[in-house]
């Protein structure tokens, strides 16, 4: 990539996989801002430049394809990246409709969410 910082946003409710993530995109000289919600991340300072956003489907609260639903009707054009634990092929047809950068199914190998934040970053 170009040198430049990017900061990804990652919204995840279990707290190891949060931790995780935030862990290995850290390595990979990202920047990260960690959420625990959907309404956190809502909530965030809206000051801050995104450049990704790495989602979990199944969140308490709201879900990520609601979050995905809701950005997108505010004019976001943040790429978002996936993740589930889940193997239910109509959750992944709604993500994929939704304009999702990746999908990505756990337990996903760490290589996987670097290429498709790279991927992502690079198409935006």
């Amino acid at each position: 990539m170009d040198g430049q910082l990017y900061t990804i946003a990652v919204v995840e409710d279990d707290p190891s996989m949060l931790r995780s993530i935030q862990r290995l995109l850290t390595a990979s000289r990202f920047a990260v801002e960690a959420f625990a919600s959907a309404e956190a991340f809502l909530d965030r300072n809206q000051d801050s430049q995104l450049a990704c956003l790495v989602l979990d489907i199944r969140l308490a609260g709201m879900s990520g394809l609601d979050l995905r639903r809701r950005l997108t009707a505010a004019g976001s054009s943040l790429p978002v990246i996936f993740i589930t634990a889940s193997g239910d092929e109509n959750l992944k047809a709604a993500a994929i409709s939704l304009h999702c950068a990746a999908y990505l199914q756990k337990p996903f190998p760490p290589e996987a969410l670097i290429a498709a934040v790279t991927s992502a970053l690079r198409d935006r």
